[in-house]
């Protein structure tokens, strides 16, 4: 079978989607299938087929792209909405000049790829969609912060019509938990004999060996380490991490922080950081490529999301052993067994997260049972064999296909 697994973002980056795109593709040929990649380059200057090295530039789009939206006056109203349908469209016309008449089948990995690559599809091909998460509920709370405007109306309808969209355009749209599945099927009107729940699989034995590779400096520390990992931006909830981090050094002090990763909120959170007293507790170490190796150094993971899907952040965690703190947000509950193979805090409860945090630190024996749970859970539940399978099964069973 010759399939093109697809996305709206850009490609390759740091991130989920783009660890999930590789690992399948890695599988899917594996099996004798062909595989390409599509997205954006990395300043969204071209659109690219990444494995075959080929490209168009944005720019050669963009004059007849603009041509269209003249005759469209209203998108022009909202920054956000009007940027991001040029954007859209300028994929699409992309997708449609590299040619897509050579696959049997398109995997689109986002709601706005979906809507655009249906638009252009073969007659012949089939298509899969693949939600890593909801943008319509993304952009609702970015309305608030980095997309304010006086049209917020304007953006919210677009959104949840691209996201209504995206997510009936293709024959089956997998999702990874009931979480998204409800949302979809409730909110947005997507059928429910449309939607199939998958959980994501992972390369375990791949990542276990890294465990053992280090490529930067790590900081020398005889205390337990707290470790997160993830992009820097309002959703992930690390200011509410850093208070509850402000009221455990109330009570002890046998504990450092590594934050991982890069986004937005960096300058910030480093700010808060030194406002809280945490200067010499906190340690940020920006994007890293041996996340393995430091998840191996590890006594402890935290994710306190405001909202999430299915973060490959937490499997990576599970897979290591180590006990992981989870919010109640998203798809996140159906990743952890409550006290079993790690802990739930209430979204936004920062003195909840601060009394899981010292539960763990307090008790080496619970924490070591948490971690020895969560990684014989995650070598039956993240099994990529499985979900390749189950992929595999949706494919075949597209009505085109």
């Amino acid at each position: 079978m010759k399939i093109l697994l697809a996305t709206y973002w850009n490609i390759p980056h740091v991130g989920g989607v783009w660890t999930y795109m590789v690992q399948l593709k890695e599988k899917l040929e594996s099996l004798g299938h062909e595989v390409d990649l599509l997205g954006f380059g990395d300043d969204n200057s071209i659109v690219h087929i990444v494995n075959e090295n080929r490209s168009i530039e944005t720019d050669q789009l963009l004059p007849l792209v603009n041509t269209i939206m003249k005759d469209i006056p209203e998108i022009q109203v909202n920054q956000l909405v009007n940027y991001t349908e040029i954007q859209r469209c300028v994929y699409e016309l992309a997708a449609a000049y590299l040619g897509l008449e050579k696959y049997d089948l398109i995997h689109a990995q986002d709601v706005i790829s979906s809507t655009s690559l249906k638009r252009v599809l073969p007659k012949n091909t089939a298509l899969v969609t693949t939600l890593h998460g909801n943008v319509a509920y993304e952009i609702r709370d970015q309305l608030k912060t980095i997309h304010k405007s006086s049209t917020p109306h304007m953006a919210r309808a677009y959104f949840d019509h691209l996201e209504q969209k995206g997510a009936t355009s293709a024959d089956t749209t997998i999702v990874a938990n009931n979480w998204l599945k409800n949302i979809l099927t409730g909110e947005f009107s997507v059928p429910k004999r449309q939607v199939r729940v998958m959980q994501y699989g992972y390369d375990i034995e791949g990542f276990i060996k890294r465990m053992n590779t280090k490529t930067a400096e790590v900081p020398q520390t005889d205390k337990k380490v707290i470790l997160f990992t993830g992009r820097l931006i309002e959703n992930k909830g690390v200011h509410h991490l850093l208070s509850a981090l402000g009221q455990l050094k109330n009570t002890r002090n046998d504990w450092v922080c590594w934050i991982v990763g890069e986004g937005e909120k960096l300058a910030g959170l480093r700010i808060l950081s030194d406002q809280l007293g945490l200067s010499d507790d906190v340690v940020f170490l920006k994007n890293r490529d041996d996340v393995p190796y430091l998840l191996s150094l590890a006594d402890m993971y935290v994710l306190p999301s405001l909202l999430d899907n299915q973060p490959l952040s937490v499997i990576e965690a599970q897979i290591a052993g180590v006990p992981v703190i989870v919010s109640d947000a998203g798809g996140l509950p159906e990743m952890v067994n409550h006290e079993v193979t790690g802990l739930i805090a209430p979204k936004g409860d920062e003195n909840a997260l601060a009394h899981l945090l010292g539960c763990l630190l307090e008790d080496d024996d619970y924490r070591t049972t948490l971690g020895a749970n969560a990684s014989e859970f995650a070598k039956k539940h993240w099994d990529m064999d499985q979900a390749v399978r189950n992929v595999l099964d949706v494919y075949q069973n597209t009505n085109k296909y």
